[in-house]
């Protein structure tokens, strides 16, 4: 997946965040992160960095999928909403997962990952 083909409207800190998630580069990922930021993925909610960063090591190991991204959209320019279908060995096997970005300062401030 080259994030920056398909959604060069995008803010930077967006596509770093994608392309780590992609990449499964914790460390990149989390880099993109507001101390106290969080995240909300599969009805649980991580709050700060250390959170965050668990809950990225334990989303990047728990199951093997392809992303293929499917469409952006930007509201505004602190809000942005990135559709991705992911497949997979997970329960179910195939789902389109909004992911929607709150930014702040040119960081992500909340992420929220639902279907």
């Amino acid at each position: 997946m080259n994030v920056n083909d398909v959604t060069p409207a995008l803010p930077d800190v967006v596509t770093r965040y994608l392309t780590a998630h992609h990449l499964r580069d914790k460390e990149s990922a989390l880099a993109t992160f507001h101390e106290g930021a969080t995240v909300t993925d599969d009805g649980s909610t991580y709050t700060g960095r250390a959170a965050i960063g668990q809950w990225l090591g334990e989303a990047a190991s728990e199951y093997t999928y392809t992303t293929e991204l499917l469409r952006a959209e930007s509201p505004d320019e602190n809000h942005h909403v990135v559709t991705n279908r992911l497949e997979g060995d997970f329960p179910g096997g195939r789902v389109d997962l909004r992911f929607r970005f709150t930014l702040r300062a040119g960081l992500i401030e909340d992420l929220t990952i639902a279907p």
